[in-house]
Order: structure tokens, then C-alpha cells, then sequence
């Protein structure tokens, strides 16, 4: 999604190392006796969290404006309402969630009784990013709270409004030894890496996944990584083009395009370019206002500091200097990261807004008529976070779900799949591994502890000597019993 440990800023004060330690060796103690947690104890964090949302509306409000200038109706949908989804929907399922699942016996099992117990795995460390910083802080958390665990939770400081915030209400609502904010930059996360936590759950880039993940491995600690990568859109020429133009606009474009699942790059049917080109304008204009005074449009965010600011102009200078087109928006002179909603057509295959994750309001358009080509060229790149569909052909939105691998995927929308609190959330080899939200981040921050219970089985048949019956049952277990 974002970089959270690598090339960023100085942390605002040293790290405290002998407070980190000091916390992690008090929450493995208090992580103990969380095993026998129950539900309603569980709940009752997640009721204070939830309502924390509320009581500091205002303030998450002007944290996130500080941080990015991002609207308060954009907070409302993309860092509030998640949050509290994530906290309704495990406060309603949590006891279902937590009881034994009973497995039916096999053949070669019978006799015995067996179950699943779902286990909290003890200290978790949580790394969160800067682009929907409460978000997908208290996301996360929610669900290790679920599980029975403790957790440090390690912000950004690219936010560093956020961040304070969300020490602050940690500190409100619980005793660190079950949840504690550390606050810090490269070092910080470092030294955090360096402690055996029990699970690592780390959104971010790929980069910085893979630092993570050769970090835990050290302690052999299970981890989830949520990462990012080139999200593709195909649209076709029986999609409804004002509604995938609509959609689209919203999808790549709040938050300023800084989004692990937003549309990165576009391929549309040749037949239809020019009047998705026109939609897209329309749609732009419908949602945001005339692009000329955008700029000044309270509801449209900006790139969170200078550096990504610079990034993603140089990825626009990169494809314009190599012959693309900017049919709409462009860089403008400004003190204030605005970059305005950009497309950019007739791109060169070798443009580097076509090799990088742009994470910002950019979003190339790829003409196409050859929809086995388009598949090739998606499956020839790492596997993305998202995957989204535009047609209203059946048979051509299935050949692309098919014959394609994604983390996730819409048909004829963008973005929402995050939403649904019965799906998985998560990537697929360079976009991610494991799930979140709901029971699946319920999963992710609980051990699946597997216990059989001897009743009246045949166990005692394969015991030695193996002589005659014994090698006989042996023999018969193996061809009709396995």
C-alpha cells in the first residue's frame, strides 16, 4: 500500500528502545492469561474502540486535514466507517467465531472425535501505513483484539497527526500491557522487527514486505503481509461507459489515488477510447467541479509530502517526455502537493508509469483489441492486489477472471470489495500473503489448533510386532481405509 519503513522521514523523537522492550516483555506476560479470554471480555474492547470513533470524530477530522488535507466526508468513508464496520460485524459473530469446530472423522479416524480450536497467538506486532492511517491501523487491530492477543502497534510518522491521535486513544481505552502505540522511523521499526513477536501484520509496499518477512523469519514468526502492486482495469466495449467512467473516477481518485487497490493502469477497448476519454471528463466535472479550480475543490486530497509529490510528477514528466498525451489534468504550479486527476494516453510501453506503482492520481490508458494479449501482458507482471472488469459480456468478464490471478476483483465497480465484510482481504505472492477483515482477520491473528479425542479407535491394530493380522491391517488400512 504504502512505504511504511523505508526512505521516510526522521522520526520526531529518538526511538525508546528500552520502553519497546519493555512493553513486549509485559504484554508476552499479559498475553498469557488472555488465552482463557472470554468473549464478552473481548467485546468489551472492541465496544471501547468503537466508540472512541465516535467521541473523536472531530479530531480524527482534523488530524487527517493536517496530515493531507483530506475532506471530512472522505474520512467519514475511508477511515471511520471501516473501522466500525470491522468492530460491528466481529462484536455480532465473535462468539461463533470462538467456539471449537467440530471435523467429522475418517475412515482410518474412526473411533475418535476431533475439533479446531481457534487460539490467540500471543504478542502482535501491527505496521501500519500512512495513506488511510486510522484505518488500517485500527482495522487490523480490531481483529487481533478478536483473537484474544496483545499488540503494539507501530503508525507511520509520515502522519504524524494521525499517529499522536491514535496514541492518544490507545492510551484512553487500554493498559499498554494489551495494546501500546510506538512511535517512530526506520530504527523504531527495525528494533521492533528484531523482537519474537508471535505475528507480524505489515501493510505496505513489496519492498518493504520482503524486509519484513526475512525479519520474522529469524524468530520463525507467522506473518500477513498487505502490500500493493500495479492494480489493472480492462474495460470492454459493452461495458456501460458513463458507469464505468463514474466508478473509476471515485476508485482511482479519492484519496488523491494514494491506494493499495486503486486502478493503476487501463486498458480499453480501441471502439470505445475517445467516448471513455469524454466520460471520464464528465464524470470528473459531476464529482469534483470544473478542473480549473480543482485546485481549491475542498473534497479532493493531496499527495501526502514533497518527496511523493516529486515521485509521482516525475513518473507524469517520464510518459509526457516519451510522447504520451495528458488529455486531462496535469502537473500545475503549486505550494501544496496538488497534482490534478490525470490520464495520460499514447503511452510508451517503456514509461515508468507503466512499470512502477504510481500511488497517486495518474492512470494510463492502454488501447486494446486483442483480449488475449491484454491477459498475457497482465500475467507476465507480479500479481496484483485488485483486478477490475468493465462489460456487460458475461463471457468475457468470466475469460478474464479465469484466465487472470489477483488478490481481489469487481465487476463493473472499484474499490468496494474492501467493504464487504464476508470476503477476504489480501494479496497473492507479490501483492501479499494471508487475509484480513472479519472471521479472516479473526484467522489471521489466531493459532487453528487441531485436538483429537480417543474413543473407542483401531489404533492399537497398527502397533508392532508386525507379524501376520497386524501386517495384514496394515496392508487393508492402507488401500481402503486412507
Amino acid at each position: 500500500m504504502s512505504t511504511a519503513v523505508e526512505n521516510i522521514a526522521a522520526a520526531p523523537e529518538e526511538a525508546d528502545h528500552n520502553r519497546t522492550e519493555r512493553l513486549f516483555a509485559a504484554q508476552q506476560s499479559k498475553a498469557l492469561s488472555l488465552r482463557t479470554s472470554t468473549a464478552a471480555e473481548r467485546i468489551e474492547k472492541l465496544k471501547r474502540l468503537r466508540q472512541a470513533m465516535f467521541d473523536r470524530t472531530e479530531q480524527i477530522y482534523k488530524a487527517c486535514h493536517a496530515d493531507f488535507a483530506k475532506p471530512a466526508p472522505e474520512v467519514d468513508i475511508t477511515e471511520i466507517l471501516p473501522v466500525v464496520m470491522e468492530a460491528n460485524h466481529a462484536i455480532r459473530h465473535l462468539k461463533g467465531w470462538m467456539k471449537p469446530e467440530r471435523k467429522r472423522p475418517t475412515l482410518l479416524m474412526f473411533g475418535t472425535s476431533a475439533e479446531v480450536r481457534n487460539e490467540p497467538k500471543g504478542v502482535c506486532l501491527i505496521i501500519s501505513p500512512w495513506n488511510y492511517p486510522i484505518n488500517l491501523s485500527f482495522g487490523p487491530l480490531i481483529s487481533a483484539l478478536a483473537a484474544g492477543n496483545t499488540v503494539i502497534l507501530k503508525p507511520s510518522e509520515l502522519t504524524p497527526h494521525c499517529a499522536q491521535l491514535m496514541d492518544e486513544i490507545v492510551r484512553d481505552i487500554f493498559d499498554e500491557d494489551e495494546v501500546a502505540v510506538v512511535q517512530g522511523a526506520v530504527e523504531t521499526s527495525q528494533h521492533l522487527l528484531g523482537l519474537p513477536f508471535d505475528h507480524i501484520f505489515f501493510t505496505g509496499s513489496p519492498a518493504v514486505g520482503k524486509i519484513v518477512m526475512r525479519a520474522a523469519a529469524e524468530n520463525l514468526t507467522s506473518v500477513t503481509l498487505e502490500l500493493g502492486g500495479k492494480s489493472p482495469v480492462i474495460v470492454d466495449k459493452t461495458a456501460d461507459i458513463a458507469n464505468a467512467a463514474k466508478n473509476l473516477t471515485w476508485g482511482k481518485f479519492a484519496n488523491n489515488g494514494q491506494t493499495c487497490i486503486a486502478p493503476d493502469y487501463m486498458y480499453v477497448h480501441t471502439d470505445i477510447v475517445d467516448s471513455f476519454i469524454e466520460a471520464m471528463r464528465k464524470a470528473m466535472t459531476k464529482l469534483y467541479g470544473d478542473q480549473s479550480r480543482m485546485d481549491s475543490n475542498p473534497d479532493y486530497c493531496r499527495i501526502v509530502n514533497d518527496k511523493h509529490y516529486g515521485r509521482v510528477k516525475g513518473l507524469i514528466d517520464d510518459a509526457t517526455q516519451r510522447g504520451a498525451r495528458v488529455p486531462m489534468g496535469g502537473v500545475p504550479a503549486n505550494d501544496d502537493n496538488y497534482i490534478a486527476p490525470t490520464l495520460l494516453t499514447d503511452v510508451d510501453r517503456d514509461s515508468r508509469v507503466l512499470e512502477e506503482e504510481i500511488f497517486g492520481p495518474v492512470l494510463p490508458i492502454v488501447p486494446f483489441t486483442d483480449t488475449d494479449r491484454i491477459i498475457g501482458e497482465i500475467n507476465a507482471k507480479p500479481k496484483p492486489l485488485a483486478l477490475y472488469v468493465f462489460a456487460r459480456d458475461n463471457d468475457f468478464i468470466e475469460k478474464v477472471l479465469t484466465h487472470t490471478s489477483a488478490g481481489g476483483s469487481c465487476v463493473n465497480h472499484s474499490m468496494v470489495q474492501f467493504l464487504h465484510a464476508n470476503l477476504p482481504f489480501g494479496g497473492v505472492n507479490n501483492s501479499g500473503l494471508g487475509n484480513s477483515h472479519g472471521h479472516y482477520g479473526f484467522k489471521a491473528f489466531s493459532h487453528e489448533r487441531a485436538v483429537v479425542r480417543e474413543r473407542f479407535s483401531l489404533s492399537f491394530l497398527f502397533l508392532p510386532p508386525y507379524k501376520g493380522f497386524t501386517r495384514w491391517f496394515i496392508k487393508f488400512a492402507t488401500r481402503w481405509l486412507s
